[in-house]
C-alpha cells in the first residue's frame, strides 16, 4: 500500500483507450466511445474477484459510505454506530445524511467493541458500522448477531482492508454493504473513487440511481431518462476507472508485496516481548496495509514514534496525537462546527461526545505504532527498516 508506487505500462494503456476516444465522463456518448467503458469493465472485476453479485463505483469511498447509507434508509433522526479510530471521512458520510454518528470505544483489535456497541443502541439507532481499519476487521460474527437482534444494517467501511477476508469471505461482502476506497494512497487506486458492494438487488438499482442524479439509466438516450428517486453527483470518471481497473488486475501482485514485507517487519519485531500485536478476530486474514502493535505506556510510545520520525522511520503513525483519525482532536464535530444548519437531533448528539468516556479506546490507541507497509520496497530496505525499527523501540523500554 499505496498502489501508485507501482503504476505501470497496464495503467498508462488503459488512460491511453479513454483519451483515444475523448469521452472522459461514464455515461452517454456511446457513438464515440467504440465500446470502451472502463466503469462497466472494473466493476465486473471487483464482482468477480469478491464473488458479490453488485459493484457501484463512485466518486471517493466517503461518497461510498453515503450511498451505502441512503440505501440503508438512514435519515435524519437515525443514530448510526462507528468507532472513536477511523478517517473523519465515516462522520462525514453519516451527517451527510442528516443522521448522528454515535462513536463507541474500539478493543484490542483496533475496530468497534462489540460491548461497547450493545450499551450504545437506542430506538433510534438504525445501522452498525465497523470500520475495518488499517488493513484489518472488527469481530463481524458478534456485530452480525447484535444487528439480527435489534434488526439493525450492517454497513462495512472497509476503505483501508481491500484484500483482507474473514471466515473465507472477503471483507466489504459481510453486511448488507461494503465500502472501498479507491484514493490516491491505498492499495488499489483511481487517483480518486470508491465503490459499494452489496449481494441485495434493490440496493444495486438504488445505488445506479443515486449516485447519477437520480438517473434511471434506462436506454441509450440519457436525455430521455426518468428519475425515480432523488440523487446526487457521485460518478466516477472514466479516467479515474481506467486507472483502477489496470490496478485492480494486479491486486495479487500488491498483496503478495504487502504480506512479504508485513512479514518480515513483524518477525524482526517479535524479538521484542515488551510490545503486543494488535488482535485479529478468528477467522479473519488481514490485508497486511499496516502492522500494528502496542507498546507499554502512551509516554513509550510518543517517544519511540518522535524517534521513529527524526530518525527517518517515515510513514509511522502514533494516531493518538493525530486530527484526523482519532476523537480526541475532532473538536469540529464535536462542536458541531458547519456551514449550514444541522438537525437539531444531529446538534443534540454532536454535544454528547465530549461528555462520554472514551478511556478505553485511549488505552489502545495512546499505546498503539500503525505502520504502513509500502509495496515499493525492496527487501533490503524493508530489513533495514525492521532492525532499525527494533534498536529505537528497545532504547525506549
Amino acid at each position: 500500500m499505496p498502489g501508485f508506487e507501482k503504476f505501470s505500462d497496464l495503467e498508462r494503456k488503459e488512460v491511453n483507450d479513454v483519451l483515444e476516444t475523448g469521452v472522459l465522463m461514464r455515461y452517454g456518448f456511446d457513438g464515440m466511445r467504440n465500446n470502451i467503458f472502463k466503469a462497466k469493465d472494473l466493476e465486473n472485476e471487483i464482482q468477480n474477484r469478491f464473488k458479490v453479485k453488485h459493484a457501484q463505483l463512485v466518486s471517493s469511498g466517503t461518497a461510498a459510505v453515503s450511498v451505502a447509507m441512503a440505501l440503508s434508509g438512514v435519515g435524519v433522526g437515525d443514530e448510526v454506530i462507528m468507532p472513536t479510530f477511523t478517517f473523519v471521512a465515516s462522520f462525514e458520510a453519516i451527517l451527510m445524511l442528516g443522521a448522528t454518528p454515535v462513536l463507541v470505544d474500539i478493543d484490542n483489535t483496533l475496530t468497534l467493541c462489540p460491548k461497547a456497541v450493545e450499551k450504545a443502541i437506542t430506538p433510534k439507532t438504525k445501522a452498525i458500522m465497523p470500520v475495518h481499519m488499517c488493513g484489518s476487521m472488527a469481530n463481524l460474527d458478534a456485530l452480525k448477531s447484535i444487528c439480527k437482534t435489534h434488526n439493525l444494517k450492517l454497513i462495512e467501511d472497509a476503505c483501508q482492508a481491500i484484500g483482507g477476508t474473514y471466515n473465507g469471505k472477503a471483507l466489504g461482502t459481510i453486511g448488507d454493504a461494503g465500502c472501498f476506497s479507491f484514493d490516491y494512497v491505498k492499495t488499489v487506486t483511481c487517483g480518486e473513487g470508491g465503490t459499494v458492494i452489496t449481494n441485495n438487488d434493490d440496493y444495486a438499482v438504488k445505488a445506479d440511481l443515486y449516485q447519477d442524479h437520480g438517473h434511471d439509466h434506462v436506454g441509450n438516450d440519457r436525455g430521455a431518462e426518468t428519475h425515480p428517486y432523488l440523487g446526487y453527483n457521485f460518478r466516477i470518471s472514466e479516467l479515474n476507472a481506467a486507472i483502477g481497473l489496470a490496478q485492480f488486475k494486479r491486486l495479487d501482485e500488491f498483496l503478495d508485496l504487502q504480506e512479504k514485507h508485513y512479514t518480515i517487519l513483524r518477525q524482526e519485531l517479535n524479538s521484542i516481548n515488551a510490545i503486543e500485536f494488535r488482535t485479529v478476530p478468528n477467522g479473519g486474514v488481514e490485508s497486511y496495509a499496516f502492522l500494528n502493535f502496542f507498546l507499554p505506556t502512551l509516554e513509550i510510545a510518543r517517544k519511540v514514534s518522535a524517534d521513529f520520525k527524526s530518525e527517518g522511520i517515515d510513514v509511522c503513525f502514533h494516531y493518538y496525537d493525530n486530527s484526523w483519525h482519532y476523537v480526541r482532536k475532532w473538536e469540529h464535530l464535536k462542536e458541531a462546527k458547519s456551514l449550514y444548519p444541522l438537525p437539531e437531533s444531529v446538534k443534540q448528539g454532536l454535544s454528547n461526545i465530549s461528555k462520554q468516556d472514551f478511556s478505553q479506546s485511549d488505552h489502545f490507541i495512546g499505546r498503539n505504532i500503525s505502520c504502513l507497509i509500502k509495496i515499493g520496497w525492496t527487501e533490503e530496505e524493508v530489513k533495514l527498516r525492521a532492525l532499525k525499527m527494533t534498536e529505537i523501540i528497545n532504547r525506549h523500554i
